[in-house]
């Protein structure tokens, strides 16, 4: 397996998880006041960070477990990362728009916030499955 690869299955696994950590924290505040009156920036910060600090560690582990390849990159894993990043950039316009959207119908920010974080996650996972796919069965030629 490509090291490129290894890199965008650590980046899915990190996005799950911690997205699901966000969901878990922020859905266990609600009790019986409405969802948006749930306390979520310090847990959308923490989940952030996190994520982060988790993606970083396990580059770094994978990395030294498995040397060969860290450091080198060929035309393909340019390509292959310039091709999983535009998709993945699709979300992030969608999200920015949603954004603008509840802003200007005056929703709250509870939601504005999460509809731009979901968009940078599922802008991830997008850009991640598009690279791993792209791995496993080669770049489509237009």
């Amino acid at each position: 397996m490509a090291f490129e690869e290894k890199r965008a299955w650590i980046l899915a696994l990190v996005t799950t998880t911690s997205y699901a950590a966000y969901l878990a924290v922020v859905l266990g505040r609600g009790g019986h006041a409405p969802l948006a009156h749930a306390p979520y920036a310090a847990a959308l910060l923490w989940t952030v960070g996190g994520s982060i600090a988790a993606s970083f560690a396990l580059h770094v582990i994978v990395s030294t477990v498995s040397p060969e390849g860290a450091n080198v990159k060929d035309q393909r894993d340019g390509e292959i990362h310039r091709f999983g990043s535009y998709i993945g950039q699709s979300f992030l316009v969608i999200g920015g728009v949603a954004g603008l959207v509840l802003a200007m119908a005056r929703v709250d920010q509870f939601w504005i916030a999460n509809a731009i974080y979901l968009a940078f996650i599922l802008s991830a996972l997008l850009a991640s499955g598009a690279k791993i796919v792209a791995y496993r069965f080669g770049l489509h030629r237009w």
